[in-house]
């Protein structure tokens, strides 16, 4: 504002003295003439210097302009140098002249370089035409007003007429050609720097409009220096100069695409004048000819020649512009007929929508998505064809949409349910655009694609088998009733069931019939809980049900209330069910968790696990609540169990020998092997904790973590016993090692086959040397696998000892079946069998079924002489415990290997006798029992 403030007073003051005459005829000229040739000079410097400044695309044109400004002030110069200096009346024609000729030149030089270059060959026919049409425009209205007289001067043959003549038309043919640029090239110029061109473009204009006023009869014979006249071609120049620096307004280089999207891309006005620029142009023509005319005058032959160049060039100009419709009518009925075969063929329906949301457009593919014809949707209101239910999600995302920067978001999506011609709800996925203030849909069905997603959603989350929920979706549901509005409800419970005796069924009619039994229960189990409770399978025979608390504050009556469900569920599932035409039973223990404060998903599952697995220890088809003990043991059993991995890896563990004794003579005839633990401080002791935790995990799931640990203690174990056996067979000292092995040590499928056997050939350990103790059996385990098994051994050398005799399971079956060599009567016999007369009877009982099957008896915990002398006169062989020796290690077992003997409680020379008769060492009997290895079911 200050550069164009300076501008207007400068030339305003300018236009003021030149008004009033400057107040004297000298200076007057010399403002006239100096004047003007500074302010030429000043164009002609700036231009010059920002030349310098701009890209090679515009120099040149730049420089045009500067060495046009320069020929003007040069010929100002020369002006002054008469009138001002020599006080002497310019000659005609003068260097002065030869100047101004040649500012105009240069300067349609320079519109040309700044010009938009036509990119065809017509293009460049029309940019002439164009030129020649308003040049000749300009030259038929120029000559019949001027032009004329200046030619008829030079056909008059008078001294000196020529060069005036020549000058006369000379000034006004190269400014209407100026001017023909000017208005020809204003419409086609670059968008580069458009504030410079522009300024520039009203320079030459206004100069060229000073030189017609110059050139025109009326001003040409009294015209002075110093005149108003000169205030144009001053302000001319002066505008010229600030053009390039004052006007230029750089483009902002982080213009972005929505910023040239806000301008609009032509003004009505601007846009429709280069239409009419050849109309106005014989326009003008016309004007010239008809002044001619209306005078009386006679029709100049220029004129008439002029005017028709203009109107051929007219014609042309009209015929290249038809051309070019009809090649651009095609071209558009060709891209509209494609587009329109793209919409049409499309298997998307395109959809047109007003701003008020009325449909303007729908394309053919509705018939074929939404089952409904195309003009039916026209005009109909988008709103009514979408679901009550989705309208007001699609209401907020559009006006969301339509109120965010196009730039930023030019499209979005939506997805609804439509209305289709069946009257049916289809999934439908919309991509949505702006269009002249409406919206443009692009619809497709999806129908199949949702359908899929919420089959394949509801498989991810519950169980194939019962289409119960699943452990993820489980969990989930859990999480949500332990948060939101229910954070606070403490009643809220949580069940894990485990179906007792379903591994049975498996065995027993086979998997098949087990997923019949599930897919039942399952059924049972959802018709048994409440309709806002979830019931849901775990994996295997494990089921879960949520309890969803009702608010109440009083635990006791909740923790009633739940028992009820939970002894319900229990009493559900364990009645008979009906499977491959036979009753098949099982048992269901429960174990019930309440979300106490502050408890996580995980937590509370875990503790209703904790209080189901008590469940089953407490001998199961029973309900149970969780304790926090049951957590502590837990903790502790894990610290055990990581206490024994330590003590395995580490080597603590030594092995002890307990000798088994004759209690006829107090022979040593058998060795027991036991593990024991050494302390940081290097004690020997006892580790039962670690032994039972050990024999818990074996008998527990295969294949747990403690199950690994314990198999790695029972390998060291056996390796051990039988390596330190084969050395004391090479000192001399024959007698037999027995090791503890439980059944499912026995038949692990984890231990390569024939270990065993592989370790004794190692070793060299001779037959008879071995003597396996098969502790109590799970019912779980195969008994023809355990009876081939043992069998297979047997043959070897290798004695089977049943630990145990007198308790645990399926001891008779195991007498049966099994090639038993020894029995081994349970600690809880021997402790009792003098104090109480049942036990007594009991353990005389077993004793006599013993000797008559020809097997050897042991007795394990014989700590009292009176139970010695007891044990003995109902006919128990051996004895092992404190009354004879506790466990030896390696050197103190040697020592009492070489004695030989243990002296007896109460033993007599009469004893040793009979069992010298009967064999008081542990020799195999050779009975009905070991003849045939595979005894008859």
């Amino acid at each position: 504002m200050a550069g164009q403030l300076v501008l207007a007073v400068v030339s305003g003051g300018y236009a003021v003295g030149a008004a009033l005459g400057w107040g004297s005829e000298k200076l007057a000229n010399f403002m006239g003439d100096f004047g003007l040739s500074a302010a030429g000079l000043l164009a002609a410097v700036s231009c010059y210097h920002y030349a310098r400044t701009v890209d090679r695309r515009e120099r040149g044109a730049w420089l045009m302009f500067a060495f046009s400004s320069f020929m003007g002030a040069l010929g100002n110069a020369v002006w002054g140098w008469y009138e001002v200096l020599l006080g002497e009346k310019v000659p005609e024609p003068s260097l002065a002249d030869f100047a101004f000729l040649c500012f105009a030149p240069p300067a349609i030089v320079g519109l040309l370089v700044l010009a938009k270059r036509p990119v065809t060959r017509a293009g460049w026919v029309c940019l002439g035409l164009d030129s020649w049409l308003i040049g000749g425009s300009l030259l038929t209205l120029s000559w019949s007003l001027a032009l004329a007289n200046a030619a008829r001067t030079a056909q008059s043959g008078a001294p000196g007429s020529v060069p005036r003549a020549a000058l006369s038309l000379a000034y006004p043919l190269l400014d209407i050609a100026l001017v023909s640029m000017v208005l020809v090239l204003h419409f086609r110029r670059s968008a580069n720097n458009r504030s410079a061109v522009n300024t520039a473009i009203a320079a030459l204009a206004l100069t060229v409009l000073s030189d017609a006023l110059f050139t025109s009869p009326l001003l040409n014979t009294t015209y002075r220096s110093g005149e108003i006249l000169d205030a144009g071609w001053f302000a001319g120049s002066l505008l010229l100069a600030y053009a390039p620096w004052g006007a230029h307004r750089p483009e902002p280089l982080d213009r972005g695409p929505h910023q040239r999207a806000d301008r609009p891309h032509s003004r009505p006005i601007t846009g429709s004048l280069p239409a009419l620029t050849p109309y106005l142009a014989a326009a003008v023509c016309t004007l010239g000819i008809l002044y001619n005319v209306v005078d009386g005058r006679k029709v100049d032959r220029m004129v008439v020649f002029t005017g028709c160049t203009v109107v051929l060039a007219l014609v042309i100009r009209q015929g290249i512009m038809l051309l070019d419709n009809i090649a651009l009518t095609q071209e558009l009925a060709q891209k509209e007929n494609h587009f329109r075969s793209l919409v049409q063929g499309s298997s998307d329906v395109i959809m047109i929508a007003a701003p008020t949301g009325t449909l303007r457009y729908v394309s053919p593919a509705a018939a074929g998505v939404y089952g409904r014809e195309a003009e039916e949707l026209v005009g109909s209101e988008l709103a009514t064809l979408i679901h009550p239910d989705d309208l007001g999600c699609v209401v907020h995302e559009v006006r969301r949409f339509l109120a965010a920067p196009p730039a930023e978001e030019p499209t979005t999506r939506i997805e609804c349910r439509f209305k289709s011609g069946g009257g049916e709800w289809l999934n439908v996925e919309s991509t949505v655009n702006r269009h002249q203030g409406g919206l443009i849909l692009n619809s497709r069905d999806v129908t199949e694609r949702v359908r899929l997603q919420a089959q394949l959603q509801h498989s991810a989350e519950h169980d194939p088998l019962t289409d119960l929920p699943n452990r993820a979706l489980f969990t989930r549901r859990v999480r949500q009733a332990l948060t939101g509005r229910r954070a606070g409800d403490h009643s809220t419970a949580v069940l894990f069931i485990d179906l007792d005796g379903f591994k049975a069924v498996n065995d027993t009619i086979g998997h098949q019939a087990g997923d019949e039994l599930l897919v039942e229960a399952a059924r049972r189990l959802q018709d048994a809980v409440r309709a806002g409770d979830t019931a849901a399978r775990l994996g295997g025979d494990e089921f879960a049900a949520l309890i969803l608390g009702d608010g109440s504050r009083d635990r006791s009556a909740r923790e009633y209330q739940v028992h009820e469900i939970a002894e319900r569920l229990r009493t559900t599932l364990s009645q008979p069910y009906r499977i491959a035409g036979s009753e098949v039973r099982v048992a269901a223990s429960i174990g019930v968790a309440f979300a106490d404060p502050g408890i996580t998903p995980s937590d509370l599952m875990r503790n209703a696990d904790l209080a189901m697995y008590r469940a089953k220890a407490g001998g199961k088809d029973r309900v149970e609540l969780y304790a926090p003990q049951m957590q502590a043991e837990v903790v502790r059993k894990a610290e055990l169990a990581g206490r024994l991995r330590t003590a395995l890896h580490e080597g603590e563990f030594a092995l002890l020998h307990q000798p088994v004794v004759s209690l006829a003579t107090g022979e040593v005839t058998v060795v027991v092997a036991q593990a024991r633990w050494r302390s940081a401080q290097g004690i020997l002791f006892t580790p039962a904790e670690f032994l039972r935790v050990a024999e818990q995990s074996e008998g527990g799931a295969a294949g747990g973590p403690d199950a690994s640990r314990t198999a790695e203690l029972g390998r060291w174990l056996l390796e051990e016993a039988v390596e330190q056996a084969a050395e004391r067979h090479r000192a001399g000292h024959d007698v037999p090692v027995a090791v503890r092995m439980t059944a499912q040590r026995l038949l692990d499928r984890s231990l390569p086959r024939g270990s065993v056997e592989a370790l004794l050939a190692r070793h060299g350990l001779p037959s008879g040397a071995l003597v396996l103790e098969l502790a109590a059996s799970d019912p779980r385990v195969p008994f023809d696998e355990l009876e081939r098994r043992l069998t297979a051994l047997h043959r070897l050398g290798v004695r089977i000892a049943l630990d145990g005799f007198g308790s645990g399971y399926a001891a008779i079956s195991a007498l049966r079946r099994l090639p038993v060599d020894l029995l081994k009567l349970d600690r809880g016999l021997v402790e009792g069998v003098v104090e109480s007369a049942r036990l007594h009877k009991i353990t005389a009982g077993l004793l006599r079924i013993a000797n008559d099957l020809g097997m050897q008896s042991v007795a394990d915990g014989v700590d009292l002489p009176e139970q010695v002398a007891a044990l003995r006169a109902m006919g128990c062989s051996h004895g092992q415990g404190a009354a004879f020796s506790g466990p030896l290690d390696e050197y103190r077992l040697r020592r009492a290997l070489v004695r030989g003997t243990f002296p007896v409680p109460g033993g007599t020379a009469q004893h040793a006798l009979a069992a010298g008769a009967s064999g008081g060492s542990m020799v195999i009997r050779r009975g009905s029992n070991n003849e045939t290895p595979v005894p008859p079911t």
